[in-house]
């Protein structure tokens, strides 16, 4: 199927390098090769050895494209490209992809800044679906928005393929590019992080489950983050309320791995919100960001979505249809204009209160997304 971004990164080709990253297997090597091959380019994978020979032999074809993949396995990647970049300039294209933070492996020798767009590719979404029924609302919910077990169908296959995912996130990406001696407990801590989505990520408390020190596990979280298999989002303040600054909260960018249904609902909107923000971002450079709400009082909502740090969308999860969340109404009054939902997973008859909050089915916010 045609991803959601194919259509920005042929626009960005004309004028830069365009980088892609995005969790491994999340389909930018499809799009990436479907691209390549509508403009005539050449695919090079830096984990494939015969390619990796023409890449460091400087033996490209020549095309008007040229498609390098996991190219920041390579320690010098950044100077190689800005070299090829220099020189071809005007003459061939460049597309980018890797699964993990271009943006942050950029970082260190010549900067590649300014030469290029960076675009996230996200899981398959709602929007992205066009689903507007409970049967394949659940189906996404369940099987999670990586193409592969997503389209297979099956809860087992969903299993097996999540399994073979994670040890392949931790023997081929994190040690090709990260200094990590103890794999064992980084393992141990992706196996760990699902049960945690949704509440407040204490370091400490990961630092004692796996006798490691503080620094440690912030590092491995840090990795986590930037091989795209977590994202953590922070509390957002205001002067017109008593927030209070704590620890941020994680999700999974593979939300199958979450198995309580209410938290793995929650990861679900959670990642709808991301993608619709980093769509935002991305393509249009307005500042949009993902946060939450908790206060001294031990009020929370769960999501919050601010532009230029002003909160425009409020956002509050129940798996299940009941009664306005108290915290959802306390935030309303203090922000009226704020649009402000409470999404529930499963059917029931859509409502605006008498604070103005609508209740309604998560489809009907997330169709709206991207």
């Amino acid at each position: 199927m045609k991803r959601y971004l194919e259509n920005q990164v042929l626009k960005d080709l004309e004028k830069k390098m365009v980088f892609v990253g995005g969790p491994r297997q999340v389909g930018k090597t499809t799009m990436a090769q479907g691209i390549n091959a509508q403009l005539g380019g050449t695919y090079l994978n830096w984990d494939a050895s015969p390619h990796r020979a023409k890449i460091l032999e400087e033996k490209l074809p020549p095309a008007p494209l040229w498609c390098f993949d996991e190219l920041h396995k390579y320690t010098n990647w950044r100077n190689y490209l800005k070299g090829l970049y220099d020189l071809h300039k005007g003459a061939v294209k460049f597309l980018v992809t890797g699964s993990a933070r271009l943006d942050y492996y950029r970082f260190g020798g010549d900067s590649l800044q300014g030469r290029y767009h960076y675009l996230r590719l996200h899981p398959l979404s709602v929007a992205e679906l066009a689903i507007s029924d409970q049967k394949d609302f659940e189906t996404l919910l369940r099987l999670g928005g990586f193409p592969e077990p997503f389209f297979e169908g099956s809860e087992t296959a969903a299993r097996r393929w999540n399994n073979e995912y994670r040890q392949r996130l931790i023997d081929e990406d994190i040690r090709s590019i990260e200094n990590v001696r103890d794999i064992g407990n980084l393992e141990l801590l992706s196996i760990r992080l699902p049960t945690l989505v949704g509440s407040l990520l204490s370091v400490n408390a990961l630092r004692e489950d796996l006798q490691v020190n503080h620094k440690t596990v912030a590092n491995w979280l840090d990795i986590l983050e930037r091989m795209y298999h977590i994202f953590r989002i922070y509390p957002w303040g205001s002067p017109q309320i008593k927030a209070i600054k704590k620890e941020p909260k994680h999700y999974q960018w593979n939300w199958f791995q979450v198995q309580d249904e209410g938290a793995r609902f929650e990861n679900f909107v959670a990642s709808h919100l991301l993608k619709w923000v980093h769509f935002q971002y991305d393509t249009l450079g307005q500042d949009y960001r993902l946060c939450f709400f908790r206060d001294r009082e031990q009020r929370e909502v769960d999501f919050i979505v601010t532009l230029d740090d002003a909160p425009i969308m409020a956002v509050e999860c129940k798996l299940k249809p009941g009664p306005i969340s108290k915290h959802l109404i306390y935030f309303k009054k203090k922000f009226e204009t704020c649009r402000t939902y409470q999404l529930c997973g499963t059917p029931g008859d859509p409502y605006i209160s008498k604070d103005g909050i609508t209740a309604c089915h998560a489809i009907d916010v997330l169709k709206d997304l991207v």
